[in-house]
């Protein structure tokens, strides 16, 4: 397929969802466009949902992390689902609400930001992207409207500021920078009050991970709908931090090995897992 030409004054430019509009490919026009997603006239009684994800900044970043479950109703569907994805090298989206939409988002939100690099030769700044996507959620309001709600969590490493930032969105697409902590999703209220109880300014990495986990622990235990550590079949929460050095996960020895530690301790302190 031949590269498509445009006049100046109809050049998408680094919008690849205009771009997409454009040449008229798998987007229709209407509630979806720009979304990748197609519209549903009546969104089913029952579909497969993410649940919990949270963020926290510590001194070298952020820690973003996810338990595994999809609930479908109020059946379990998934459990190993995967919540928490690189955006681009620097930033990390995580995802709660209707999981196929979620990581349709998701998906779209990756190519954008690797079109618009492309495209104009440099980097989104960190709130570019989270305007980015705010722009995705809010396009997405239609389907929100019929059920079917994705509500990210979005953050990374500034490399102007120096800094981890944190930002949350509502399903009309506004987007508001979170200071240290967040978390969402049907445990969300849950795991905001443990990080809320261990949280302090200048983490170091161990710590804020150990949090996150924590969190993310004590949400599944409130909320049946967020998965725990599954330890029959080796299943833990996802865990990534993004630093100066960019986006990465932590390994799944070390997750399993911090969830084992801290059900020792629940243990020890007369609590059963």
């Amino acid at each position: 397929m031949p590269l498509p030409l445009f006049s100046t004054t109809d050049d998408p430019g680094p919008d690849f969802s205009g771009l997409i509009r454009r040449l008229h490919v798998g987007v229709p026009a209407g509630p979806a466009a720009g979304t990748g997603m197609s519209p549903t006239a009546n969104a089913p009684g029952e579909f497969r949902h993410g649940t919990t994800v949270v963020a926290l900044r510590y001194a070298d970043g952020i820690v973003m992390a996810g338990d595994r479950r999809a609930t479908e109703g109020h059946s379990i569907a998934h459990r190993a689902m995967e919540k928490v994805f690189p955006a681009d090298r620097y930033s990390a989206v995580a995802i709660a609400g209707a999981a196929g939409p979620a990581v349709e988002m998701v998906r779209l939100f990756q190519t954008q930001l690797e079109h618009y690099e492309k495209v104009e030769g440099v980097v989104l700044s960190l709130e570019g992207k989270a305007n980015q996507l705010s722009q995705m959620v809010r396009e997405h309001l239609p389907m929100a409207m019929q059920g079917l709600a994705v509500v990210p969590l979005f953050a990374g490493f500034d490399l102007a500021r120096g800094t981890g930032r944190i930002f949350t969105y509502d399903v009309t697409g506004g987007h508001y920078e979170e200071t240290e902590h967040n978390a969402t999703g049907s445990g969300g209220r849950d795991a905001r009050t443990t990080i809320k109880l261990g949280y302090r300014m200048g983490m170091a990495r161990d710590d804020a991970v150990e949090l996150a986990i924590e969190a993310l622990y004590e949400a599944a235990d409130e909320d049946s709908a967020t998965g725990g550590p599954d330890l029959i079949r080796g299943i833990y929460p996802l865990v990534a931090t993004v630093t100066a050095d960019g986006f990465a996960s932590v390994d799944e020895a070390e997750v399993a090995e911090r969830f084992a530690a801290l059900i020792e301790r629940r243990r020890a302190e007369g609590h059963q897992p």
